[in-house]
């Protein structure tokens, strides 16, 4: 038996299911996240900074991204098209296109989407990890596993299983060339 992997289809339409998967483990990432800095703080402060991460986590990822990202990915362009976030759909009503050559903006910048997006994912985990110590409660733990878990499941299953390797902006996407998916065969350059 061969040991080489299939060919990744090129997906111009995402299947239904991926992406909701995509954006329920973002969704409840996000929502874990807000609930488990409430509840892990349990004070006026607590809320408020959960209530400011939610606006912040899905502002950065659902208003931000279709209006600064999504207008020169090769979505946008393409006719009768789905993305893995769908997002694309949004953005072809409020945005008109841009360049291709613009989609790597996406990651310079210390203010750029990947760097405010890996923040909305990272930052409740390091919030909650102080509260489970100073005010230990199993629901906090457990909501502390599953957000740790959502998080390695995003960047080890499905950016490198489910969406990556079948994004037809894969081959001008610094996220893509950094995860070495860069290849339709999925191998690594």
């Amino acid at each position: 038996m061969s040991s080489e992997k299939p060919k990744d289809i090129l997906y111009a339409k995402y299947p239904l299911y991926r992406v909701i998967l995509y954006n329920g483990t973002t969704i409840t990432h996000f929502i874990l996240g807000g609930l488990g800095i409430m509840v892990g703080y349990n004070s006026l402060a607590g809320y408020l900074i959960g209530i400011v991460y939610l606006l912040f986590s899905f502002t950065q990822m659902y208003v931000l991204m279709p209006l600064t990202v999504c207008p020169s990915c090769i979505y946008h362009k393409m006719d009768d098209s789905l993305c893995i976030s769908a997002l694309n759909i949004i953005s072809k009503k409020l945005v008109q296109e841009r360049e291709l050559k613009e989609f790597p903006e996406r990651a310079r910048g210390l203010f750029c989407h990947n760097n405010l997006y890996l923040l909305a994912l990272v930052f409740p985990i390091v919030v909650i990890i102080p509260a489970v110590v100073l005010r230990f409660s199993f629901t906090l733990v457990v909501i502390l596993i599953i957000m740790v878990f959502l998080l390695i499941f995003r960047f080890f299953f499905i950016f490198t299983r489910i969406a990556c390797n079948h994004c037809a902006s894969k081959y001008g996407c610094p996220n893509a060339k950094s995860m070495g998916i860069t290849k339709t065969d999925g191998s690594k350059q």
